[in-house]
């Protein structure tokens, strides 16, 4: 009954419905009574900051101050849908751990829809509740960790949602994850130590499509509608625009952990900070600014100059140099090749990245920028002559002749030279003028002839 009550509450969580921008959030205690069952919402409300904050705040109020936080990169309700057992497919359930913790705990709280600004909140809002700093827990600590149930521990498993390689499926590492999940609470439960457990997500995994905003009878899904890009970045972001800059992917890496930036940086509603940008006839400036991207602020900044060129007769801007800072450290510096176009022109490029072993390589790493990677995906980039929202003629990045064009060039002119020398030989064969016959003399050719 009890593994029923677990499958049971996360099929609440599957079936609730969903808006873009929210995250799940489970929590359970050892200790009973924590929280009332008034105290889950009804389906389809969104979980606002100041409610959770309620709902936590009784929590520690009332409960254990030794607090196991497991923040995840991403996670949605969909993959409690997708990889969870629900229906009745225990075996091939990503989240058995979880499910028994669930079940097992005195007291628990589902929150299938809470707006990810304020899960992302919950670290500061823990550290300013119990007073202290959170100690960042892995699979090599857990052997030499020790708690005291008088004084208040908080304790932060940073779990990721794909692996940096990418050669992982999403169900693999979410059932990875739910075993690093089972180490720590087995853990926990050796030292016999009460607890109260919050498992929720940075960002959601899957951004379904916000349609409160439309018209009722345009709610109904369209034939061969188009799901809607997120609009570019522009600076000033009030205002004329004097820059934009668009990419399907923006994320930064460091020792093989990614973080997406690209839902941070691009849309009508963006956390990003660009006020300390800059534009100038000669040369411009695109900061970016992130509060917390991994647990740390984050800086991004792209340098940007205007050349006039006597060849051309015209004004090339060219990015130059990326940089990234992380809190107050020293930036991280890649110097950027081939990024230029005309200034009344666009610069856009399937894919810009610092890998070196990929023909991509726009971004070449200096010093020890070695271990920090840059990815954007269909990149674009306009920083003069910028007319609303839309991007001027675009040049790209791939010359005409790319190396797919080179090869069918080389491959045909090898065909035909092969064909031309066979005809040239065909041609060339010539039949004997003369023939022997039996009955008469042997025909003689001279040498010479």
């Amino acid at each position: 009954m009890a593994l029923r009550g677990a499958a049971g509450l996360l099929l609440l969580l599957a079936l609730a419905a969903v808006r873009a921008g929210q995250v799940p959030l489970l929590a359970w205690s050892s200790h009973s009574s924590l929280w009332s069952p008034l105290a889950a919402p009804h389906e389809g409300h969104v979980v606002t900051e100041t409610q959770l904050a309620a709902l936590l705040d009784s929590a520690l109020n009332n409960g254990p101050h030794n607090v196991l936080l497991l923040l995840q990169d991403k996670l949605s309700v969909e993959d409690f849908t997708a990889y969870g057992g629900v229906f009745g497919n225990k075996p091939d359930s990503a989240f058995p751990n979880l499910e028994n913790a669930l079940a097992a705990a005195p007291s628990s709280l589902v929150l299938p829809s809470v707006d990810w600004f304020a899960a992302s909140a919950v670290p500061a809002f823990l550290k300013a509740k119990l007073g202290i700093a959170p100690l960042h827990v892995d699979q090599n600590t857990l052997q030499e960790l020790r708690l005291n149930a008088s004084l208040p521990a908080l304790l932060l498993v940073r779990l990721p949602y794909t692996t940096g390689s990418s050669l992982m499926a999403p169900k693999e590492v979410l059932t990875s994850n739910d075993e690093i999940l089972g180490q720590v609470l087995s853990a926990l439960q050796s030292e016999d130590i009460p607890y109260t457990a919050i498992l929720t997500a940075l960002r959601p995994s899957r951004v379904a499509r916000d349609v409160s905003d439309l018209a009722p009878e345009k709610v109904g899904r369209q034939l061969l509608q188009k799901d809607e890009t997120l609009s570019p970045l522009q600076y000033p972001k009030t205002g004329t625009p004097k820059m934009l800059f668009w990419a399907s992917n923006f994320s930064v890496g460091i020792n093989n952990t990614w973080h997406d930036l690209t839902n941070l940086t691009f849309g009508n509603n963006t956390s990003v900070n660009v006020d300390g940008s800059k534009s100038a006839a000669d040369s411009s400036l695109l900061e970016m600014k992130y509060a917390n991207v991994g647990g740390s602020p984050l800086t991004v900044r792209f340098h940007i100059r205007n050349t006039f060129y006597n060849v051309s007769a015209r004004h090339w801007f060219s990015l130059y140099l990326v940089q990234l800072i992380v809190g107050g450290g020293a930036p991280v510096n890649f110097t950027a090749t081939q990024i230029t176009a005309p200034s009344n022109y666009s610069f856009s490029c399937t894919q810009v990245n610092s890998f070196p072993a990929s023909s991509e390589a726009l971004l070449v790493p200096s010093g020890g920028s070695q271990q920090w990677k840059v990815l954007m995906t269909e990149f674009q980039i306009q920083c003069y002559n910028v007319t609303g929202l839309r991007f001027s003629y675009a040049s790209d990045c791939a010359g005409f002749f790319s190396p797919g064009i080179w090869m069918g060039l080389l491959t045909s002119l090898l065909l035909v030279a092969i064909f031309t020398y066979g005809l040239h030989m065909v041609m060339s064969l010539k039949t004997m003028d003369r023939f022997d016959d039996p009955k008469g003399p042997t025909i003689s050719v001279p040498q010479t002839e």
